[in-house]
């Protein structure tokens, strides 16, 4: 398991996470909290190639205000 990054805020329904250095998980892939639940799927990546922002597309359960400050995952 990788650390994805934080989430920094939500924009229009997606949530946006920094991540911490220049690697990053591909468009596509799941992203999983720290309980191991699957918060959404990678939409897009963007922002400087040191550290790059992801747009994440959370699932249906998920409530995406409440994962601001989270920390977010890859395998």
């Amino acid at each position: 398991m990788r650390r994805a990054g934080e989430v920094r805020g939500i924009a229009q329904s997606v949530a946006v996470v920094q991540c911490p250095d220049e690697t990053h998980p591909d468009i596509g892939t799941s992203v999983i909290d720290d309980s191991l639940a699957t918060v959404g799927r990678v939409v897009d990546v963007f922002g400087p190639v040191e550290r790059p922002y992801l747009a994440v597309s959370p699932v249906d359960s998920v409530h995406p205000p409440a994962l601001v400050g989270q920390p977010l995952y890859y395998r």
